[in-house]
C-alpha cells in the first residue's frame, strides 16, 4: 500500500492578524484531495500546518511511517492562500526540502506554485500541478506507479533531464497540456474531515467567537471579470453542485461535528437561477438549523425573493465586493456593478434581517482623495455590519498586473495578510494606506454607534447579554459623557 502525506501551505501562527482573530477553518481543498486518493486505494495522512509553528513539526509524520509521496495541496477555497504570502512560501519550501531529504516524491498544487513554478521545482518539488488538481493528482500517481511517461499527464510541470541531484539540479522546464475543468464535481467523496483535529478547531472558535463554524463549498470558479482578481486554480467558469447534494453533506456534518455556523467559501454563492430557493427548501425539508455567511455581488442581490430565500435558509451575513464608493473606480476595475446597486442591495438585506458587509479596496490606479472620500461617505451612509479593507494587490495573470508590472518594486507579495504594502507605484505610499485603514475602521465604528444612539433616543433598548457585549466594543469609541445618558434595559437570557 502506497502512502501519501498531505499538507497545505498555511501556517496560522505566521499570519499575525489571523492568529489574533483565532478563527481557523480546516483546509477544505486539501481534505477533498486526500479523500479522493484514499478512495483510490492509497493510505493517506495529513500534516495540518494550520497549528504548526514551522516546517520541522512535520518530522514526526515522516518518522511514523514511510511516506512515498509528499503532496502540498493548498486550500483553493480560502482567499488567504490566493494571496501567496511570503511567510507561507518560505515555510512551504522548507517542508519540500525536508520531504525530499526523507526520499519522498514531492508534488505541489497551489496558487503560488502556479505563479512561481520554476522556483518550486528548483527548490525541490518534483512536480507542480497547474489548475484544478484532483484528477491530475490521480493520473500523475497512477502514471508514476506504472512507470509510464509523465508527459502524458495533463496539467503538470516538471524539470526534464535532471542530474543526480534530482529535479533541483540542471534541467529544462516542461509544461504539459492544460487539463479541462471538471464540469461535475459531485463525484468527489466526502472531505476527509477525520484527518484534522476537529476538537482543536472547535476550541478556537468557541474561545474567540462563542460558536463553532465550518467551511463548505457549493461552487468552483467565478464567471465575472474584475481585472484585479486572480483565478489560477478554478478559472473564469462557474460549476455548481446541486442544492440537494450540498444539504446532504451539511446534514452529515451536523451529525458528526454539530456546527453552529457555516462559511460558504464560494467566490459567488447561489448564482445559478433558482439555486437559492432550492437550497432553502432542502434545508427546511432536512430540518437543519444553522447560520451562515456568503460572498456575493451587489447586482446579484437585487431580487427580494432571492434575499427572502437566503434569510429563510439561515443566512446571517453577506459579504459584498463593494470595493469603492466611486463609480469611476468601479468602472476602471471592470467590476460591472454600480453605487446604486450597492445601496439597494444593502437596504434589501437589512429589511430581511441579513447583515450586509463590505469588502473595500483602496489604492487602485487613478484613485484620488475625492474617490477615497466617496468610499468613506458610502460606508457612513449605508452602515455595513462589517468592513474588510485591503489595498490593490497586483497578482500575476490579472489585467491589473499587466497595467502596473513596469512599476513593480522588489516586493512582489505580502508577508502576511495584514501587510497592506503597495507593490506598485500608486498615488500614495504604504504608510498612507495603513493610516487610512485605521481611520476608516474608526469612522465605521463611530457611525454605527451614532446610529444606535439615534435609535436609543426614541425608546429604551432591550438587549441580551451577548448583544450588550458586542455593542460595548462599538460604544467604547463615543465620549463617556454621552454613554452616561444611555438607558439600557438588560435582559439576562
Amino acid at each position: 500500500m502506497r502512502h501519501i502525506l498531505f499538507t497545505h501551505p498555511y501556517f496560522l501562527g505566521l499570519d499575525s492578524k489571523q492568529a489574533e482573530a483565532g478563527l481557523p477553518y480546516p483546509p477544505l481543498g486539501t481534505l477533498y484531495a486526500a479523500s479522493l486518493m484514499r478512495e483510490k486505494g492509497y493510505t493517506v495522512s495529513l500534516f495540518d500546518a494550520m497549528f504548526a509553528r514551522n516546517a520541522s513539526e512535520m518530522l514526526p509524520e515522516l518518522e511514523a511511517k514511510r511516506q512515498d509521496y509528499f503532496v502540498v495541496y493548498a486550500d483553493g477555497f480560502n482567499y488567504l492562500t490566493k494571496m501567496c504570502l511570503t511567510n507561507m512560501r518560505d515555510e512551504t519550501l522548507r517542508m519540500i526540502q525536508i520531504a525530499r531529504d526523507w526520499g519522498c516524491t514531492v508534488i505541489v498544487s497551489s496558487s503560488d506554485s502556479t505563479d512561481h513554478t520554476e522556483l518550486y521545482l528548483e527548490r525541490g518539488a518534483d512536480y507542480v500541478i497547474n489548475g484544478e488538481a484532483e484528477q491530475t493528482l490521480v493520473e500523475l500517481l497512477e502514471t508514476l506507479e506504472a512507470g509510464g511517461d509523465v508527459r502524458s499527464v495533463r496539467g503538470i510541470a516538471f524539470m526534464e533531464e535532471a542530474g543526480a541531484g534530482g529535479p533541483a539540479a540542471a534541467g529544462s522546464l516542461v509544461l504539459t497540456a492544460p487539463r479541462p475543468v471538471m464540469k461535475d464535481w459531485e463525484y468527489l467523496p466526502y472531505p476527509a474531515y477525520d484527518l484534522v483535529d476537529m476538537d482543536r478547531y472547535r476550541h478556537y472558535w468557541m474561545k474567540n467567537a462563542g460558536y463553532f463554524s465550518l467551511n463548505v463549498a457549493t461552487t468552483r470558479g467565478c464567471p465575472f471579470h474584475c481585472n484585479w482578481c486572480a483565478k489560477p486554480i478554478y478559472g473564469n467558469r462557474y460549476t455548481a453542485r446541486s442544492a440537494e447534494h450540498v444539504v446532504r453533506q451539511l446534514a452529515r456534518m451536523k451529525r458528526e461535528y454539530d456546527f453552529d455556523h457555516v462559511w460558504f467559501c464560494d467566490d459567488i454563492f447561489g448564482l445559478k437561477p433558482g439555486w437559492v430557493k432550492a437550497f432553502a427548501d432542502a434545508v427546511e425539508r432536512e430540518g437543519l438549523s444553522f447560520r451562515f455567511k456568503i460572498q456575493s455581488r451587489a447586482d446579484l442581490l437585487l431580487s427580494e425573493d432571492q434575499i427572502r430565500d437566503l434569510a429563510r435558509a439561515g443566512c446571517d451575513n453577506v459579504w459584498m465586493g463593494a470595493e469603492s464608493g466611486s463609480q469611476k473606480i468601479l468602472d476602471a476595475m471592470d467590476k460591472g456593478t454600480t453605487i446604486e446597486q450597492i445601496g439597494h442591495a444593502t437596504r434589501l438585506l437589512k429589511e430581511h434581517g441579513v447583515k450586509p458587509s463590505f469588502f473595500i479596496q483602496f489604492g487602485y490606479l487613478g484613485e484620488t482623495q475625492e474617490d477615497i472620500a466617496l468610499t468613506v461617505g458610502m460606508i457612513r451612509r449605508l452602515l455595513p455590519y462589517e468592513i474588510g479593507i485591503s489595498v490593490s494587490y497586483p497578482l500575476p495573470g490579472t489585467g491589473f498586473y499587466e497595467k502596473v508590472k513596469t512599476t513593480l518594486g522588489d516586493k512582489a507579495n505580502w508577508t502576511d495578510s495584514d501587510d497592506l504594502a503597495m507593490m506598485f507605484a500608486g498615488a500614495y505610499p504604504a504608510a498612507f494606506y495603513r493610516q487610512l485603514y485605521r481611520y476608516v475602521h474608526r469612522v465605521h465604528r463611530q457611525s454605527v454607534a451614532r446610529h444606535y444612539l439615534s435609535e436609543l433616543g426614541r425608546k429604551p433598548l432591550r438587549v441580551s447579554m451577548s448583544r450588550l457585549k458586542k455593542m460595548a466594543s462599538i460604544l467604547y469609541y463615543l465620549p463617556a459623557a454621552r454613554l452616561a445618558k444611555l438607558k439600557l434595559q438588560h435582559l439576562d437570557h
